[in-house]
């Protein structure tokens, strides 16, 4: 009997976690993993500082899905046949713990992404996975209903099923393949990205956290809160990354040039914090404004908010004039400032966009165009905020891709 074969595009989380349980489930099929580079799993590998966020410790499907600015409905479905308690136990079987931290990401209790990549690696020789590397992949195109993948150096292979898990392209272009399918893409454009602020004197305080700070786009419904890091550039932190997330699309169509408005105590409106600062003026009426920042707020950021204001730092909270006062308060609960450009968020960069998922089966991951075409990971139109949740969306629709061709005879 002639075996069947399977060819896995993409050398990733979702490639791999596809071609290992394909090959687990039915072992009379051919697997066969090709990646364009000389490198695999290299995001797995740099995420979350070498650590690797394998998923994230949420066991509710409507809290989880509200992770993911795009393909929150598809995953909704999707979670049904693989959620985060089965990433857990699948890699707990393989002898991998993960372990969750303070906001809710999970690691191996290792602390390193090389637990990951060899849990892997090892699955893949214990099944006769084949590994193909430097092979991009141009075209396909079905012969006598089977499929022919043809690489960029001109040679060909036929296979029974494709599974495309190839990541987000960057550009529209690199999508042409699929296109020439049939199948529509949704363009794609950046997300989880910081924002830039060249030459504003706020990028002096970098390295200062602010805990817990609102952030909203100047003229737009987009707000979101959470711990802001400034930075050298700008700003950024898991507040900013989120932002980025939910408004990809929009921030992309303005060329990445707007306006934010900081709160920096959010629990404050600037009128209740005029009525919090009454009181502080009452009760710490003789100490000097610099000396005593009643709110939390680190150090240097209180002195930068004070100058912002103009504010005299050797006066007493007693002597603090009206004007002053109202300034630092709105710079305190709506500071605005210009953004100019983002950058990258290290090993978090994801693209929005891809594979439009109303073409895709979310049972199987299959093409609803063609058939024995299957897709997983970022290819897809599916990402989420940072935190775990886009390799979470990997393992999901790469197991569920592997099922649904396991099972053809």
């Amino acid at each position: 009997m002639v075996k069947k074969r399977l060819v896995v595009i993409g050398g990733g989380a979702a490639g791999f976690f596809c071609a290992i349980n394909a090959a687990q489930i039915n072992p009379a099929l051919e697997v066969m993993i090709v990646e364009k580079t000389s490198k695999l799993m290299s995001k797995v590998r740099i995420s979350g500082g070498g650590r690797c966020n394998v998923t994230h410790h949420c066991f509710s499907m409507a809290e989880m899905i509200k992770k993911y600015p795009r393909g929150n409905s598809f995953l909704k479905k999707a979670f049904h046949h693989f959620f985060t308690t089965d990433t857990i136990q699948w890699f707990n079987e393989r002898g991998v713990q993960l372990k969750a931290e303070a906001d809710g990401r999970m690691f191996p209790t290792t602390d390193s992404s090389e637990t990951i990549v060899n849990c892997l690696m090892k699955e893949v020789n214990k099944l006769g996975v084949q590994i193909l590397l430097n092979r991009e992949v141009a075209a396909l195109s079905m012969v006598n209903g089977g499929w022919s993948v043809g690489y960029k150096d001109g040679e060909t292979i036929m296979t029974d099923f494709v599974c495309v898990a190839s990541g987000g392209y960057p550009k529209a272009l690199q999508f042409e393949w699929l296109q020439k399918l049939g199948h529509t893409i949704e363009a794609p454009v950046p997300s989880l990205f910081t924002f830039n602020m060249p030459g504003n004197s706020i990028t002096s305080l970098m390295g200062i956290v602010a805990e817990n700070a609102s952030v909203k786009i100047a003229g737009s419904k987009l707000q979101e809160q959470g711990p802001l890091l400034i930075t050298h550039w700008g700003m950024s932190g898991p507040c900013i990354l989120k932002l980025s997330a939910w408004g990809a699309k929009e921030l992309a169509a303005k060329n990445y040039h707007f306006s934010i408005l900081v709160n920096w105590l959010p629990a404050f409106n600037e009128q209740t914090l005029k009525d919090k600062f009454q009181q502080v003026r009452f009760d710490q009426a003789a100490q000097k404004i610099v000396n005593r920042n009643a709110f939390g707020l680190p150090q240097r950021l209180w002195q930068y908010l004070l100058q912002q204001s103009g504010v005299n730092e050797n006066l007493r909270w007693a002597d603090l004039p009206a004007k002053e006062q109202n300034k630092l308060i709105k710079n305190i609960c709506a500071q605005e400032f210009a953004v100019s450009g983002k950058t990258t968020f290290k090993e978090e960069f994801v693209t929005a966009g891809g594979v439009a998922l109303e073409q895709v089966d979310y049972n199987t991951m299959q093409s609803k165009i063609v058939p024995n075409l299957f897709f997983a990971g970022e290819v897809l139109n599916i990402d989420g905020v940072t935190g775990g949740f886009n390799f979470q969306s990997a393992w999901t629709t790469g197991y569920i891709a592997a099922k649904a061709i396991a099972a053809v005879n």
